[in-house]
């Protein structure tokens, strides 16, 4: 919160710097950027970084840890529970459409109050609901479903403000490698979630599944409380400004070495920011439907794997089918460990090509942390460039995929497609994570959390949708259908390509001229249009309330 009044001071202080030419944009490296202004992005160190960012993640791999830990023991539960696979899919489903929707709560919530209280209460919710899971009686199917949906709505929400802590500490040239890495906590958990599940199903019952992720979202949230700082900047700011006794560490490992600002003024509470208003920017819609169908293609492939594995090969057991799951979450972590070097590989080749442009017209670069607010910088095509390639991979394995079951080939077969559908599938994630990040930087989680919605919403829809479409139509054709919606989602990636910086710029110029509105009206001088502009980027207030800091009526 103090970070807001120290912004609008700095904004408000005269001479304001004059804006580069946006005809030559260049990016300089971090590196580069702190030599010339002293100044770093975060006071964090590097290893302090990757160790936030280490944390983060393994909160993360609670979101797809409840989901895919579960599934191996589905086959058992519907026998215990005395329902069909249909109702017990439905638990997935529901559990699913909850996923979705928490995050667009807690996600904007950790937008406003910090990353830290939103993880805790988030992560207590799930260590209790899964008490209820272990403990619910097999009589009562509707509270099987019912504490699904809690537990889904404490654990979702880890992996958005996962998201909103890589924006607060990394700039947009070394975002690439933090979201690999932030990453690598839910691809563990959808890699390691099914064989653990499986194991313990067969070998302590399945209700030993919710004792277990009781335990480990339990331990998580206690660490988190001992050692992780705030990061949310516009509470903390870079890292150097207190956020009052609700922040504080019992246990000051990560930033311990900080220079802290004594900051006697706080500024009010940051205001409500309604994560909804991201459907109406067209650049981030396309990437919420083209991230959306993908993910629900995959989805349809995980979620019947159990199922299908057992009536396509019986002589596999409940273990077995949970070790079958390693496939593809070896592709994932794969795809994880390449997709973040390859994006900021990317970035900074564009990067360097654009400073040498602009050092030899002018000399001259601007902020790394810049790099979005300038129309003239492709950031869709440092991010979506090559993604074409993958697309082609992944949908030609998800309709071999299919045949192959069909045709009760070697499951070496199919196994090997799984692992070649993780690794293309998370590279094509990442990559477009990457870049709704660098269009609303300033909402991380909330940007993280609308993201989700719709693409939880779609795979709920294909995993309902899959196991009738197998019976229709069998294994070959029911994933020819959903290889078929990656192909008409295709073009989708081609129109952010071409129209994005289109569609960024016009949001940029409507910003411009509320910042020119701001600067007539404030009482203050010397407030520079750009100044203030990034003021609003960086800190996600609105203009009147920017007005009242300035006139101290707030």
């Amino acid at each position: 919160m103090a970070s807001e009044e120290s912004a609008v001071t700095q904004a408000t202080r005269p001479p304001a710097p004059a804006p580069l030419s946006r005809k030559t944009p260049s990016i300089v490296d971090d590196d580069e950027r702190k030599g010339a202004t002293d100044k770093p992005y975060s006071v964090f160190t590097h290893r302090e970084k990757w160790l936030i960012v280490s944390i983060g993640s393994y909160a993360s791999l609670f979101s797809p840890l409840t989901t895919n830990i579960y599934l191996p023991a589905i086959p058992v539960i519907s026998r215990d529970f005395h329902k069909s696979i249909e109702l017990i899919n439905l638990t997935v489903t529901m559990h699913m459409v909850m996923q979705g929707i928490s995050p667009m709560i807690w996600g904007t919530l950790s937008d406003r109050w910090g990353r830290r209280p939103i993880l805790l209460a988030c992560l207590t919710t799930l260590s209790l609901s899964c008490v209820g899971l272990a403990l619910v009686p097999t009589s009562a199917y509707w509270l099987l479903l019912l504490l699904r949906c809690v537990q889904a709505s404490g654990s979702a929400t880890t992996l958005a403000v996962g998201a909103g802590i890589v924006v607060d500490v990394s700039t947009p040239a070394e975002r690439g490698g933090f979201i690999g890495a932030i990453s690598l906590g839910p691809m563990v958990g959808l890699t390691f979630g099914p064989v653990i599940g499986g194991a313990l199903a067969q070998g302590f019952g399945w209700r030993s599944i919710f004792w277990f992720l009781c335990i480990g979202s339990g331990s998580c949230g206690l660490g988190i409380f001992l050692i992780f700082p705030e990061t949310l900047r516009a509470i903390v700011g870079d890292g150097s400004i207190p956020g009052g006794w609700i922040y504080a560490l019992p246990i000051p490992i990560v930033g311990r070495k900080r220079i802290m600002k004594d900051v006697t003024e706080h500024p009010p509470s940051i205001p409500f920011m309604n994560p909804l208003r991201m459907f109406i920017y067209p650049d981030v819609l396309v990437l919420f439907f083209f991230s959306g169908t993908y993910y629900a293609v995959f989805s349809g492939v995980i979620a019947n794997l159990s199922t299908t594995f057992e009536r396509t090969y019986p002589y596999l057991t409940e273990r077995d089918v949970g070790l079958c799951f390693l496939a593809v979450g070896g592709g994932l972590f794969i795809g994880t460990t390449l997709s973040g070097k390859f994006l900021n590989f990317q970035y900074r080749r564009i990067n360097d090509n654009l400073t040498r442009q602009a050092q030899t017209n002018s000399g001259k670069g601007i902020d790394p942390t810049a790099a979005v607010k300038d129309s003239s910088f492709p950031i869709e095509k440092a991010r979506l460039q090559v993604l074409p390639y993958f697309i082609f991979i992944y949908t030609a394995c998800v309709i071999a995929y299919g045949w192959s079951l069909q045709s009760r080939v070697s499951i070496a077969v199919p196994l090997f497609l799984h692992a070649v559908i993780g690794a293309t599938f998370i590279c094509v994630m990442n990559a477009v994570q990457a870049l709704l990040m660098d269009l609303v930087p300033n909402q991380g989680s909330s940007i993280a959390a609308c993201s989700n919605v719709v693409r939880c919403s779609m795979g709920a829809g294909i995993v309902s949708l899959i196991n009738p479409l197998i019976v229709a139509l069998g294994d070959g054709w029911a994933y020819v259908v959903l290889g078929s919606f990656c192909v008409l989602a295709a073009p989708l990636l081609y129109i952010e390509i071409w129209r994005g910086p289109v569609w960024r710029e016009r949001r940029r110029e409507r910003e411009r001229k509320v910042a020119f509105k701001f600067e007539t009206e404030s009482p203050r001088k010397g407030i520079n249009t750009i100044s203030v502009l990034d003021l609003k980027l960086s800190t996600g207030l609105n203009y009147s309330k920017l007005i009242a800091l300035t006139k101290g009526q707030a």
